[in-house]
This record gives structure tokens, sequence and C-alpha cells, in this order.
């Protein structure tokens, strides 16, 4: 008996972890975060005239923030705005979280 004991516990397992596996695939995607959006001039200056998905926005901003390096040493979730930052942000420095709120002005 103590076998198929077992037995039905690796299958209850095995049955949990297809189901877990089904749930967990690919995560759905918000449709209003891919579709392309134009950025404002400001913006432009930094991540291009052309419409791009706010995905993209976020990450060529960042690019442009380490290639510049305009992250606060002490505080790496602090960006200091150079001119072209400051255009976009209209302040000299902003955190990571505040960022998505300026740059959202700067898109339509």
């Amino acid at each position: 008996m103590a076998k198929d004991t077992k037995t039905t516990t690796a299958k209850a397992r095995g049955a949990k972890t297809a189901a877990t596996k089904e749930t967990t695939g690919a995560k759905k995607v918000n449709p209003a975060l891919m579709k392309p959006m134009t950025p404002s001039k400001e913006l432009g200056a930094i991540v291009g005239a052309k419409p791009l998905p706010r995905t993209e926005v976020v990450s060529k901003v960042w690019e442009y923030i380490k290639k510049h390096k305009l992250q606060n040493p002490k505080n790496g979730r602090e960006i200091l705005a150079d001119d072209n930052l400051k255009k976009v942000f209209g302040t000299d420095k902003c955190t990571m979280f505040e960022m998505n709120k300026y740059l959202s002005k700067h898109l339509s």
C-alpha cells in the first residue's frame, strides 16, 4: 500500500508541475505600452524623432543616462539631468520612479 501512496503523490506532484508550467508561460504585454508614440522635440533629441513604444523610449532614455553618466554615484536611483534632460524633466534631478511621469508628458 505504501507503494501506491508514493505513486499517487508523484503523480500529483507531476500534475502540479505541469499546471505551474502552463500558467507561468509568456507574460501578457499591455497593448498600450506597445503602441508607438511620437516624442516631443525635446525628448526626440534624446531618443530620436520617429514613433516608438513607451518601453523603447524608457530603454533609450536609460541608455542615454548611462552613456553620459547621469546617475548620482551616491544614490543610483537619482538622475542628475544635463541640458537635454532638463528640457524633458523640467528640473535638475529626479528619481528613476519620477522619470516615467515626466516622459509621459512628452509622448503623444
